[in-house]
């Protein structure tokens, strides 16, 4: 089959394009360009809530495991409701579902807001908050997720999957960089109230998009047993079923960041919100960078560099889990970001590029669920490891099975490449999905693996 010009990395003259420019290629699309900067811009907000909670747990209980407890409860709803929030986003208009989940969130922000600033804040309150935030994350992140799918042309999914992970870690360094300032220098507060007000970015992007650019898949007819179906088809399918199972081990054991990180800060380090602050910058630092690299390669991406991309991963982590000094933490960290974000780019462009167009909504909930849902779980088990053999440990027990899972995966993830690289006459058909709509292409318009 022919390449779109497009998706190789030369120029119309033939000339190869320079890194930089193929790194940022998808940005050449407006709605995409719409979407990134108003992603960028609410989840740097999204970051400076994120850290301002952990601080006020802390200040609260001074306790890891509540801490835990509080990350896992509001990931609660992904385990509860998950599968279904990616079920509405293949049914529903995703720009619409997302102006009703990003204003209804930037609510209970300014509810944090004003229970932080008159000293009203107590810790079941906080739960019952992270839960109601955790139930509108459940619609929005496969709706945001799979929308890439339909600002950007086909040759261009794969860039723009990657620059949105460069666009959430950017988010990160900057909502760390400004959330730690703020936090040590006038209070919680004014974290979540800036949290708040950053969701009119992403509310402007959506309302000056283009609908007649959009590369709508068209929308999934109501029917029963669509959640199952959804389950069966990426269990059916190894180059999603392999991918989503990594993604769920080191979901649960290795990104829990916003729990082990305050921890170390404070345990090994002996600081507080600037400590963790400058950790979690230096880290986002790393996955910008990791990110800008790995949108610049061109080609078709081999799902065995999945498994490398988890071994080098898990061997930054444990770095960092034995870093003597701040200094090197912070080298450490820049790696550990850097492969972050090279595994989770990874991960979510084979998602996208081997799932059906119908079927994406709901494979991107399973990656939401497995990627951040798995804290319900992982949460309580990072700050109970914290409690009981030091916060540096919360770092070990996610690097080494992250290793360990790289080098298991390995053999498998070869053979997809090698069923991928056999002629498409040898290939057996995937079965179309049941409810797909009409107008939207076969499976066997998907490449099986990214």
């Amino acid at each position: 089959m022919a390449i779109p010009a497009r998706a190789l990395p030369h120029s119309a003259d033939g000339r190869r394009r320079p890194p930089l420019r193929r790194a940022v290629s998808s940005l050449g699309v407006r709605n995409y360009r719409l979407y990134f900067w108003g992603q960028t811009v609410s989840v740097a907000g999204t970051w400076m809530q994120t850290m301002a909670l952990a601080f006020l747990v802390l200040k609260l209980t001074g306790s890891g495991t509540d801490l835990g407890a509080a990350s896992a409860v509001r990931l609660l709803p992904f385990v509860l409701l998950g599968p279904m929030g990616g079920v509405i986003a293949d049914r529903a208009d995703k720009r619409r579902l997302l102006y009703v989940t990003q204003s209804a969130s930037a609510v209970v922000a300014a509810v944090f807001a004003a229970l932080t600033a008159f000293d009203a804040a107590t810790f079941p309150l906080v739960m019952v908050l992270s839960l109601v935030a955790g139930c509108l994350t459940v619609f929005d992140n496969p709706a945001r997720q799979s929308l890439i799918g339909e600002l950007v042309p086909r040759d261009q999914l794969s860039n723009a999957v990657t620059l949105s992970s460069v666009s959430v870690n950017l988010s990160r360094v900057i909502g760390a960089a400004v959330g730690g300032t703020l936090v040590a220098a006038v209070g919680l507060s004014a974290a979540f109230a800036l949290n708040a007000v950053s969701f009119a970015g992403v509310l402007v992007s959506l309302a000056l998009m283009r609908a007649s650019q959009m590369h709508s898949a068209g929308r999934v007819p109501r029917a029963g047993g669509q959640v199952r179906e959804g389950l069966r088809y990426a269990r059916r399918t190894p180059a999603l079923f392999l991918p989503l199972l990594m993604v769920t081990i080191t979901g649960t054991l290795a990104y829990e960041f916003p729990i082990s990180l305050p921890l170390v800060a404070r345990g090994a380090f002996h600081g507080g919100a600037g400590i963790y602050g400058l950790m979690a910058a230096v880290m986002a630092a790393g996955a910008v960078a990791g990110g800008l690299v790995a949108a610049s390669r061109g080609g078709r991406r081999r799902a065995a560099s999945l498994a490398g991309a988890s071994i080098g991963w898990g061997v930054a982590i444990l770095a960092a889990a034995l870093a003597p000094d701040l200094p090197l933490e912070c080298v450490a960290l820049l790696f550990v970001g850097y492969g972050s974000i090279t595994f989770n780019s990874y991960a979510k462009t084979a998602l996208q590029l081997a799932a059906a167009p119908s079927m994406r909504g709901r494979v991107m909930a399973m990656w939401a669920l497995a990627w951040g849902g798995t804290t319900v779980v992982g949460g309580p088990v990072i700050g109970w490891v914290a409690e009981e053999f030091g916060s540096r440990w919360t770092l070990v027990v996610g690097g080494a099975p992250t290793v360990l899972l790289g080098l298991a995966m390995l053999p498998a993830l070869r053979r997809i490449d090698h069923a991928a690289d056999r002629p498409p006459g040898e290939l057996e058909p995937e079965p179309t999905p049941a409810g797909a709509g009409t107008g939207s292409p076969a499976p066997a318009d998907v490449e099986p693996t990214a």
